[in-house]
């Protein structure tokens, strides 16, 4: 084992797949000028290496700056042959290539007759809490659920970002890999030789027995601190990080519910139809037998992000207001913090 930062683990993962495959290309905005090809638009570094020298222009591409165009190129460039790694930088700019997303990658394969594969990986930062404004603060991952023939992966830890992403590269479907920033500085041991972690296969972060908390991306460490807490106070957290959305581990949370009784979801993005929603309503439906307790949300309410600091850093899913969902559920403690009571309030009623 060897300790690792979360981007350097993805800059780890990137390099064994273009020296194991020479299939494997990296294309991009700034990407020639950005050692390894992570994803931040040239401003994210690794002492690594430079994949330029390593492998040549010819597999590190920069593009026009046109996210229809990258995708649509990277689309076509797999069903021919190659498996691209795409760095889209910003997960917000997805939305200009809804089109090639949803009209073309989730469904030639389908539409093809099975005649063509589509072993593409698209990766984008979700750079939110970085006070970045509304047009560059988003957390798009549930609405590309939604979408069949994606593949949608949210590592939260190093190992998870390196094993997830080797399976990417492997996959003959086009998987959406949504890296949170606020963790890339993140460190942690990450095996030495090359690994895969299977999709569809959660984690349990930690093992608890009163109460079931799915933590999504950065709600992940998160939780784990209020679980840590929660402990002195004598209540049990179970901590399940379900690692890739779609597919999901449906087993494994269920098994926990009907254990503990009772669930929280932690996730980043807007409350309605979220991936928090989701998983709310598959535990209703296969484990409401099992509840002792309603499921509570732990999400962002429907607003823009605003530029404010102090307004933003309220907004997501925190320690403090995953313990109190856990109070709340487990009749602990107050209901929810002053704070916390307020955005549950904003969430239900939000500003529009």
């Amino acid at each position: 084992m060897t300790v690792m930062s979360y981007l350097g683990a993805i800059g780890a993962a990137q390099r064994e797949a273009m020296e194991s495959d020479e299939r494997v290309v990296i294309i991009g905005e700034d990407v020639e000028a950005n050692v390894y090809g992570t994803t931040g638009g040239g401003k994210s570094r690794s002492d690594k290496g430079d994949f330029l020298q390593m492998f040549g222009s010819n597999r590190i591409r920069n593009t026009p700056i046109s996210e229809e165009v990258i995708v649509g190129a990277a689309i076509g460039a797999a069903m021919t042959g190659l498996r691209p790694i795409v760095d889209l930088s910003y997960s917000s700019f997805l939305y200009m290539a809804m089109d090639q997303f949803v009209n073309q990658a989730a469904k030639n394969r389908y539409m093809f007759g099975g005649q063509a594969s589509l072993p593409v990986v698209f990766r984008s930062a979700m750079f939110y809490g970085l006070s970045t404004g509304a047009h560059h603060s988003d957390r798009p991952y549930p609405m590309f659920m939604n979408v069949p023939g994606l593949k949608i992966v949210v590592p939260a830890t190093p190992y998870d970002a390196k094993g997830l992403l080797r399976t990417a590269v492997d996959t003959d479907d086009p998987v959406l890999t949504f890296e949170t920033c606020l963790l890339w500085g993140s460190k942690g041991e990450v095996p030495e030789e090359e690994y895969r972690i299977p999709f569809g296969q959660a984690n349990i972060v930690r093992p608890g027995d009163d109460v079931t908390v799915v933590a999504i991306s950065s709600a992940v460490p998160e939780a784990v601190v209020a679980a840590e807490a929660l402990a002195e106070e004598g209540v049990s957290v179970e901590v399940i990080d379900p690692r890739t959305l779609v597919p999901f581990d449906t087993e494994a949370v269920i098994r926990s519910v009907q254990r503990t009784g009772r669930l929280v979801v932690a996730d980043p993005a807007h409350r309605t139809c979220s991936a928090a929603a989701e998983i709310s309503a598959i535990v209703a439906e296969e484990a409401f037998s099992s509840l002792r307790a309603p499921i509570v949300r732990v999400t962002t309410p429907d607003i823009q992000i605003p530029f404010s600091p102090a307004l933003e850093k309220q907004l997501y899913p925190s320690r403090a207001g995953i313990a109190d969902a856990v109070r709340r559920v487990t009749g602990s403690g107050p209901a929810a913090s002053a704070d916390t009571a307020g955005l549950d309030r904003l969430a239900t009623h939000p500003q529009r």
